[in-house]
């Protein structure tokens, strides 16, 4: 299996195959969904997220770490339908920029990479409406006791 670094840390994207006359390498591209079960999304989080450990927080308060819902649908907030995937991040306060600057907040990447740029900019205030969740470990270090 091949690696390759996504999103700062690797991640599968080539798999092997064997034809039925002889053993050999076959690169294929991946669907995102493939990944996403090679590679959980709370994986995923934990990983991207492992030098802001606060965010992981946030993510299983916001979705419990599901960018994707059963059918395959991106996951929507139960209160506010506009938040999406695993950050929530609301479509409209944010969407028209996420676009503008390149991010997909409908794939885990682009959902993550928003959220991280979100949270150089403003801290965890976008999340305020869930600190009663995640806030107790705002000032504790999460790095080792990230769950």
């Amino acid at each position: 299996m091949v690696l390759s670094t996504v999103g700062g840390f690797q991640s599968p994207i080539t798999v092997t195959e064997t034809p039925k006359v002889e053993q050999q390498n076959v690169v294929k591209e991946i669907s995102k969904k493939e990944v996403e079960n090679i590679m959980s999304t709370e994986q995923y989080v934990r990983q991207y997220f492992a030098d802001i450990p606060i965010m992981i927080q946030v993510a299983k308060c916001e979705s419990r770490f599901r960018q994707l819902d059963k059918d395959g649908s991106v996951h929507r907030g139960e209160i506010n339908n506009k938040d999406v995937g695993v950050m929530q991040i609301n479509e409209f306060y944010h969407l028209d920029t996420a676009t503008d600057e390149n991010y997909n907040i409908y794939t885990l990447e682009g959902n993550t990479a928003y959220a991280r740029k979100l949270y150089e900019k403003q801290g965890t205030q976008p999340w305020s409406s869930s600190k009663a969740c995640w806030g107790k470990y705002e000032n504790q270090n999460l790095a080792f006791n990230a769950k």
